[in-house]
């Protein structure tokens, strides 16, 4: 270090009265520190006579009433940026623990007055202020519990560049993953903040403090074993979790680490991902790997993956709850909570609690692109404080609205000084994450018994030659039809196809002489079944099974029309699935064969037969194939009308090559949606889906795909005999298109 260096680091040590006078003034725990390492704050001047404040708070102790802790250090501000020019600005920026320390002073969880009244607020009302834990650097045996000697040295020599060395430093490792900052203090910036976590951790574990709020930087979570990364020199929170288990065996084997922040920690992770006495969940932005940390380039390294789940004796002590997107928010975090955290976290049992708490998901930060509000992060505090008996210690990761970090880290800490969560109402949890949360409970089912109800052993299945229930119903479907109206599977003539949807079509005889046709593209009937509050098991006479498409096929056959009913699953099931939870519909995925499918049966079939009175309907999901085959095929001359019903993506009908298929499609449809879809939420949006390319769209009192067809039943029976001597006719609008490729679904999306 630098002349100047030394003489900035000791000037800010004394510098900052809000700092020492700022909180009612704390200890650290004896602990095996070299005097050359002890901080300047400690509460004992010799080794051997307490101060007053520590006898203070004993007498807390003895009287049950242990204060919250916060420690804070303005020393850590001295890490910034090596490029000094006025318009460079990163979002590591030392104002964001400067600025949820002035926070907390603000709304008066820190006492700011004076020292000569601190005896008389101790006696009257000791824990009405948090309880001063000072910051001191970390020492190089504790970093190395979580880093590799080579690393520490590394960062040890950072203080030994001159500027222009740090700053070529920087411009090299602000690339890819990376993505760090360095400057002179920053070694001993970092020391601070890793010294910081340590002491905070220790404190909570011994009972100094009933819990605790530590205010540092730089951060941790992305610092791997043996490279910086992410902002991040040493990952905190593992270097204090290493020290508390060595340190106190007995009092602290097991610690959960909660990670909020909206990128996933990849450093704690794998620090800890072979170890069974670390419980580390993190609940985090994933979008399959393209969200930063992103994946790493050694792909035999785990990631973010809810599929990853820990090594070795440490598996099952890995939980990632990663979601598919940004916009995540209350209803989603706490959903994970509920359905993922809590019960793990009680069945695991932990001796200490850490969060690694990033604030980068909170309303109001652009970069983490959620909205978990302060209200929200009190909720999720309170219910981890009833773990371990309330040993919970909170150490800052990431958050860079300055604004949305100081208001969700005091309601963090207004929660750890015992005030009850506000009220808060819970949004719709988004269809998406719910899926996700469904298959992390699935892949942790094996390691955790709360996870179990509900959940089925694939591989158990499969050797017991059990069959999808999909396809069980199919064959039903089958042989219903069959009886009722000698309806026969019709064979697919392509190898790939035939696999995908055998016993998927469904023809009535003599479909070629039939004068009018009715082709029926829906999704798979829904199973509904309500299963045992106990074991979650299901009897099948609580279950049942709705088809509202059966009720088009017998009006369309008494109506003498022939009918080709194609039933287009969710997921097309392989022999080598193993997976205990599979999600449904996935567009992109059953896009392609939709297409083949639908372009093979105009191509071999209904192009050839003798009528141009087809009525096409689509139902739910599976009316992407009406949309493929108008686009695909110019078909419009024999199809006399199409009916849809749609509880999901809304899709646009539209042809570069055929300007005239979104007009015929507006004339010639009757588009149903739910009266729930995202669609009517907006008067703009409501406005654009009446223009041509979404067909004549049509509000649907009802919210359910039978519900709709039931409701709509006679309307649409109706509108479809009154075409059949127009079934040519198909006037154009000039509407003005607007370029939606396409809208969502219901407002729970």
């Amino acid at each position: 270090m630098d002349h100047r260096s030394e003489m900035d680091l000791e000037d800010h040590r004394m510098q900052d009265a809000d700092v020492t006078n700022g909180v009612v003034q704390g200890t650290s725990p004896r602990a095996e520190h070299d005097d050359d390492t002890a901080s300047e704050d400690a509460m004992y001047d010799d080794g051997s006579d307490p101060d007053p404040q520590d006898l203070a708070l004993e007498q807390l102790r003895r009287r049950g009433l242990l204060p919250t802790g916060c420690c804070y250090d303005d020393r850590m501000k001295l890490h910034m940026n090596a490029d000094f020019s006025p318009n460079t600005h990163h979002p590591e920026d030392p104002r964001r623990i400067h600025e949820i320390f002035k926070a907390f002073k603000r709304v008066g969880l820190v006492y700011t007055g004076p020292e000569a009244e601190l005896p008389k607020i101790l006696k009257e009302c000791p824990t009405r202020y948090m309880w001063r834990i000072p910051a001191r650097p970390a020492t190089r045996e504790e970093i190395c519990l979580a880093h590799s000697s080579e690393h520490m040295t590394w960062v040890e020599h950072l203080e030994t560049l001159s500027t222009a060395e740090l700053r070529e430093l920087t411009k090299r490792f602000d690339q890819g993953r990376e993505s760090l900052y360095v400057g002179s203090m920053s070694y001993p910036a970092a020391l601070l903040s890793a010294g910081g976590a340590i002491d905070t951790c220790k404190n909570v574990v011994v009972g100094q403090v009933k819990n605790a709020f530590a205010v540092i930087r730089p951060p941790g979570h992305h610092a791997e074993f043996d490279a910086p990364m992410g902002f991040c020199f040493f990952n905190n929170v593992p270097v204090a979790v290493r020290v508390c288990q060595q340190d106190y065996p007995d009092i602290c084997r097991k610690v959960l680490i909660l990670d909020w922040d909206v990128h996933h920690g990849n450093g704690i992770q794998n620090i800890f991902y072979d170890d069974p006495n670390v419980l580390y969940i993190s609940i985090h932005v994933y979008q399959n790997g393209h969200f930063y940390p992103g994946k790493p380039p050694n792909p035999e390294t785990p990631d973010g993956g809810i599929e990853n789940c820990g090594a070795g004796v440490g598996l099952g002590k890995n939980i990632n709850i990663g979601w598919h997107d940004q916009g995540m928010g209350d209803g989603e975090y706490m959903a994970a909570f509920q359905k993922i955290v809590m019960p793990i976290a009680k069945e695991f049992n932990p001796d200490l609690v850490v969060i690694s708490a990033g604030f980068d998901a909170a309303d109001g930060d652009e970069l983490g692109g959620c909205f978990v509000t302060p209200p929200c992060y009190a909720h999720m505090t309170h219910m981890l404080m009833s773990l371990a008996d309330g040993k919970v210690a909170v150490c800052l990761e990431g958050g860079y609205n300055l604004s949305a970090i100081s208001n969700s880290a005091v309601a963090v800490a207004r929660t750890l000084m015992g005030e009850p969560p506000p009220k808060m109402t819970i949004p719709k949890l988004n269809k998406e994450a719910a899926r996700a949360i469904a298959k992390v409970q699935a892949f942790q089912a094996p390691h955790w018994e709360c996870m179990r109800p509900g959940i089925v052993d694939i591989p158990s299945m499969q050797s017991l030659q059990a069959s999808r229930l999909h396809d069980v119903i199919r064959n039903a479907q089958r042989q219903v039809l069959q009886e009722k109206h000698s309806m026969i599977p019709l064979y697919v003539q392509r190898e790939q196809l035939y696999k995908s949807f055998e016993n998927q079509i469904l023809v009535t005889p003599l479909l070629h002489n039939s004068r009018r046709l009715l082709v029926i593209l829906h999704d798979p009937p829904q199973l509904l079944a309500q299963s045992d509050a106990i074991d979650s098991s299901l009897e099948p006479h609580n279950a049942w099974v709705v088809d509202g498409v059966t009720q088009y096929i017998d009006w369309a056959i008494s109506q003498m029309f022939g009918v080709m009913d194609v039933n287009i699953p969710a997921y097309v099931t392989n022999e080598e699935d193993a997976d205990a939870f599979i999600p449904g519909y996935k567009e992109r995925a059953l896009q392609e064969q939709i297409q083949q499918l639908v372009c093979y049966l105009w191509d071999n079939f209904l192009q050839l037969y003798d009528t141009d009175e087809i009525f096409l309907m689509g139902v739910g999901n599976a009316y992407l194939g009406v949309k493929v085959l108008l686009i695909n095929r110019d078909c419009k001359s024999k199809i006399s009308g199409v009916i849809n019903y749609v509880t999901g993506n809304l899709r646009p009908v539209k042809s570069d090559i055929d300007p005239d298929l979104s007009s015929w499609y507006k004339e010639n449809s009757r588009v149903y949606v739910a009266g729930d879809h995202a669609c009517w939420s907006d008067h703009d949006l409501t406005k654009k889906v009446q223009k041509r390319r979404f067909g004549t769209v049509v509000r649907s009192p009802k919210l359910g795909l039978n519900e709709m067809m039931q409701e709509h039943a006679v309307e649409a029976q109706q509108w479809i005999l009154s075409r059949i001597s127009a079934s040519s006719q198909g006037n154009t609008t000039e509407d003005e298109e607007v370029d939606i490729e396409h809208l969502g679904g219901s407002k729970s999306n």
